[in-house]
């Protein structure tokens, strides 16, 4: 058995920025009944493009809540992604389990091998 700290993934997509965007909240928000975005900031500095994005959904597995921060930084022809799940572990001092942080880490597995 693997024992696995974190629920993250880091790496480069291809495309428009905007379409990355919009693709990869689309594909969080229709990944689970319960999924939905609890609040994203914007920036720019002259031509650099930031999106931060916080999504929340119940996990059954764990009986909690789980967030996903999604982090796309504009670079030429595409972005970079760094994606974090959090909260779906049950222990008071440390984790003992991340089942439901990778299970919604997964649901960009579409998205990522897509733009990737």
């Amino acid at each position: 058995m693997r024992l696995k700290i974190k629920a993250k993934y880091e790496g480069r997509l291809v495309g428009d920025f905007e379409e990355l965007v919009r693709k990869a909240r689309d594909q969080v928000l229709t990944s689970s009944v319960s999924a939905h975005l609890e609040d994203e900031s914007r920036f720019r500095a002259g031509e650099l493009r930031v999106q931060l994005m916080i999504f929340e959904r119940y996990s059954m597995t764990g009986e909690n809540r789980l967030s996903l921060s999604l982090l796309l930084i504009e670079e030429a022809g595409g972005a970079k992604l760094s994606a974090i799940a959090s909260g779906g572990s049950r222990g008071l001092f440390f984790k003992i389990n991340t089942f439901g942080e990778e299970a919604f880490l997964d649901t960009l597995g579409p998205f990522i091998k897509k733009y990737s």
